[in-house]
């Protein structure tokens, strides 16, 4: 199941300088969609069974796990991961795990969705790495308990069938359920250590809550929108354009190199479903040197719809929140935003409410989701 073969079986011991540099990843096709158990989204690692020598709190922390060969405590050497103890079996004349002995973690997603692929980093985990994993998964709505979740009456299914996994490297796998989840599973048998776990796939947003609400970000990752392509991703992806609250820093924007022709830099965005957009924002905080000079954002209906301007092209001020309403509501599945002539927004944000037509398709794939 691993993407690459030669992931499986331990990496070198640790020789000094980069920890990197023999790390063993790859270009995974699915590390483009959304990562599902993203801290930012509202993810968390709510239970393990075991987590003695690194926190299970670590399995979601944004970027690479850090490696300092100095550092321990006093439980041992100090991991950037969930690490477990060593497993033993129930008798000197039999001190080996049993076979289905295994650890586990449970982790509540930051939004429903449908998995596409999952990756779980040994990263400088090289002699203690699980030999296999396995991955579960379930939908419960509302905010059950860990209890709830591992009461007989919740139906879990596999994701990912136990595998044998690398150490020091980025094992990926392929999922193929079509099934709306909430939480996830992570096994490791029968026991050792994970730096990142990256769980990539598509939002599949409670319709109820949507309609609750009325008006909504209806670009919003958390509600489903996505980032479809984008002319340029030089310093930052696309897709932090649409996450959650506003930028904390540069880098948690999108910034596009320095232009030297006469052209321009663009996004185009999928909505959560046909929406009726009345007013949008368009933020450059902390990009104060580098902001986009003027903005434009259009919208089209459908996958062959013509793209609508629906704010002309507008000058943009460094580290501001630009808030339009517009004159008229805009009707569409899609969004554009175009920068000019290139630098950066933070966020981009389109306010408006589901069309019967909308709603009406999420109802449909929800029901077709329901496993």
């Amino acid at each position: 199941m691993t993407a690459i073969e030669t992931f499986t079986g331990d990496a070198s011991p640790y020789g000094g300088g980069d920890p990197y540099a023999d790390y063993r990843t790859a270009d995974f096709p699915f590390t483009h969609l959304a990562d599902l158990a993203d801290r930012r989204l509202g993810a968390g690692v709510i239970a393990a069974n075991d987590e003695f020598f690194a926190q299970r709190e670590n399995l979601l922390l944004p970027g690479r796990a850090v490696f300092d060969p100095e550092r321990f405590g006093h439980k041992g050497k100090i991991m950037d991961g969930w690490e477990t103890r060593r497993r033993r079996g129930a008798s000197a004349d039999h001190p080996w795990p049993a076979d289905d002995d295994h650890d586990w973690a449970l982790i509540r997603l930051g939004t429903p969705g449908v998995v596409r692929g999952v990756v779980v980093d040994t990263a400088h985990f090289r002699g203690n790495y699980p030999q296999a994993v396995s991955v579960e998964g379930t939908a419960v709505d509302g905010s059950p308990s860990p209890a709830e979740l591992l009461s007989g009456d919740v139906k879990w299914t596999t994701l990912v069938p136990r595998t044998r996994i690398g150490g020091h490297a980025a094992n990926g796998f392929a999922v193929t359920a079509e099934q709306r989840f909430t939480h996830l599973r992570l096994n490791q048998h029968p026991d050792g250590g994970i730096a990142r776990l990256r769980v990539h796939g598509e939002v599949v947003p409670d319709l109820a809550w949507l309609t609750a609400l009325g008006t909504f970000d209806v670009v919003a990752l958390e509600n489903g929108g996505r980032v479809e392509d984008a002319s340029d991703r030089f310093y930052s992806p696309a897709a932090n354009t649409i996450r959650p609250g506003r930028s904390q820093k540069m880098d948690d924007g999108w910034e596009t190199r320095r232009r030297r022709d006469h052209g321009h830099d663009w996004i185009t965005y999928r909505l959560v479903a046909q929406a009726r957009i009345r007013a949008l924002e368009i933020d450059t905080a902390y990009l104060k040197g580098n902001a986009a000079g003027w903005a434009s954002v259009s919208v089209r209906d459908g996958e062959d719809g013509d793209w609508r301007e629906v704010l002309p092209r507008t000058r943009l001020q460094p580290d501001t929140n630009h808030r339009f309403v517009l004159p008229d509501p805009a009707v569409g599945t899609h969004a554009r935003v175009d920068i000019h002539p290139d630098g950066g927004i933070s966020r981009l944000r389109l306010f408006g409410s589901l069309t019967d037509q909308g709603t009406s398709a999420l109802e449909a794939r929800r029901q077709e989701l329901a496993g």
